[in-house]
C-alpha cells in the first residue's frame, strides 16, 4: 500500500476496480480484430460498438460521430490539423486563448509555421476569456475556433455555450478540449454547439492509451493518421478494444457517481481552505471559485518558491503539482498564471495545484492540509 496522499488526479487519476475488471476480461476473452470478419473478429466488433455507445450518449452524440483515439492529445490534435488542412482553401485563420494545453497551442504554432494565422486570445485575472474578445477577434476566413471547456491547471469554466451560440451562424468550425471537466461536468454537444470535442480516459479513473473526438456529422476534418479503414476511415488502426471497453466502464461508473464526487471534492476544497485560514497563512485561490472545476484548486502562498515547496511535499508524502505534468521539469513558468496575471508575478513562484479524485477521504485531505501549513509556516521568507 502506498504511504503518500495523492493530490494529483488533474495529471492522472488511478483506474477503479471497475475499470481494472473490465479491461482485465477484455483482454483475455475480446482479442479478435474487430475489423476481421470472422466470429471472433464480430465478438470484438460488438462488444467495440455498445462501448462506442456508451461513450457517445455520455456527451448526447451519435455513436457515427465518435472517434477512438489514442488519449486527448491525440483528439486536440486530429481536431486543430484535421480542420486546418481540410478547410485551407476557406481561410487560414484560427482563434485560441493563452491558456490552452500544450497539446492544442504546440499544434497552433506548428500550423503557424506552415502559413495559418492564429490569435491567441487573453484571458482575465481570474482565468477566463470573455465572449466579447471572441467576437472581436472573429474575420471572415476564420475556420477554427479551438478553447477549452474547463482549465487544467486552476480550473476555471470557459464559456462555451455562449462562444457556440455567437458562431452559430458564423462558418467557423468549433472544438473545445474537454479532457479535464469530462466526467464530473454534464454536458450536451448540442446545447454547448460544439462541432469537435476531446476527452481522455485516464483523468477520470479509465485507462491511459485511450479517448475519442467527438466529430459532429458533416464537419469537414481530414485525417492524418492513414493506414486502414477504422473508424470510418477517419483514424487508421486497429482499435484498442480492452481499453475501450475500460474506458466505457469508466464512463458508466462516473455518470452514477458523478453528483457525489462533486460534492465530496467541493467539502475537500473547503477543509484544504479551513485549515490554512485558521493556521492564518497568507494565501489566494487563483482561478475562479465559483464557475469552477470541483477536483481542481489552486493556491498561490505568499513567500514560497515552488521547486522547495514541492520537494518538501514530496518528502511529506504529499503527491501535487506546481502546473500541468505536461511540463514538469520544466524552469519555465506556468504559461497558464503567465496569461491570468503577466510576467514576474508572485504566483508564477509560489502557486500549488491540489487537484482531488476517487480514493481519497477527509481524514487525508486534512491531514495533507495541516502538512501543507507546517511546510509554508516553515518555509515562507
Amino acid at each position: 500500500m502506498n504511504s503518500y496522499i495523492y493530490l494529483d488526479h488533474a495529471a492522472t487519476s488511478p483506474m477503479n476496480d471497475k475499470v481494472i475488471d473490465a479491461m482485465t476480461l477484455a483482454m483475455r476473452a475480446v482479442y479478435g480484430n474487430a475489423s476481421s470478419i470472422h466470429g471472433a473478429g464480430r465478438e470484438s466488433r460488438k462488444q467495440l460498438d455498445d462501448a462506442r455507445e456508451v461513450l457517445a450518449q455520455s456527451i448526447g452524440a451519435k455513436s457515427g460521430e465518435i472517434i477512438l483515439t489514442s488519449g486527448g492529445t491525440e483528439a486536440d490534435n486530429t481536431a486543430i490539423l484535421g480542420t486546418a488542412y481540410a478547410r485551407a482553401t476557406e481561410g487560414k485563420h484560427i482563434i485560441t486563448t493563452q491558456i490552452e494545453h500544450h497539446a492544442v497551442l504546440h499544434t497552433c504554432e506548428k500550423l503557424e509555421r506552415e502559413g495559418f494565422d492564429v490569435t491567441y486570445l487573453p484571458v482575465d485575472t481570474e482565468g477566463r476569456v470573455s465572449v466579447e474578445a471572441v467576437q472581436r477577434a472573429l474575420r471572415e476566413e476564420t475556420i477554427l475556433v479551438t478553447i477549452m471547456y474547463g482549465n487544467n491547471e486552476v480550473g476555471t469554466i470557459q464559456p462555451i455555450a455562449e462562444i457556440g451560440e455567437l458562431l452559430r451562424n458564423h462558418q467557423a468550425t468549433f472544438h473545445t478540449d474537454a479532457v479535464q471537466a469530462y466526467g464530473l461536468e454534464t454536458f450536451d454537444v448540442t446545447e454547448l454547439q460544439v462541432d469537435l470535442l476531446s476527452v481522455s480516459a485516464h483523468k477520470m479513473n479509465g485507462p491511459k492509451g485511450i479517448g475519442f473526438l467527438y466529430h459532429k456529422t458533416g464537419t469537414p476534418l481530414a485525417s492524418y493518421i492513414l493506414g486502414g479503414s477504422q473508424e470510418k476511415k477517419r483514424r487508421a488502426g486497429t482499435e484498442n478494444v480492452p481499453a475501450v471497453l475500460a474506458f466505457a466502464a469508466a464512463v458508466q461508473s462516473a455518470s452514477e457517481l458523478r453528483s457525489d464526487k462533486r460534492a465530496l471534492y467541493n467539502h475537500f476544497k473547503q477543509i484544504m481552505l479551513d485549515v490554512f485560514t485558521q493556521g492564518k497563512l497568507s494565501f489566494h485561490v487563483n482561478g475562479d471559485t465559483k464557475d469552477v472545476l470541483p477536483h481542481v484548486l489552486n493556491i498561490s502562498f505568499t513567500g514560497m518558491e515552488v521547486e522547495s515547496f514541492l520537494v518538501n511535499l514530496d518528502m511529506a508524502g504529499i503527491c501535487a503539482s506546481s502546473g500541468s505534468a505536461c511540463t514538469a521539469g520544466s524552469i519555465e513558468p506556468s504559461h497558464v498564471l503567465v496569461a491570468m496575471f503577466g510576467q514576474g508575478a508572485e504566483e508564477l513562484r509560489n502557486s500549488i495545484r491540489f487537484s482531488f479524485g476517487e480514493g481519497l477521504t477527509e481524514d487525508d485531505v486534512r491531514q495533507a492540509a495541516e502538512k501543507t501549513a507546517t511546510i509554508v509556516r516553515r518555509l515562507a521568507n
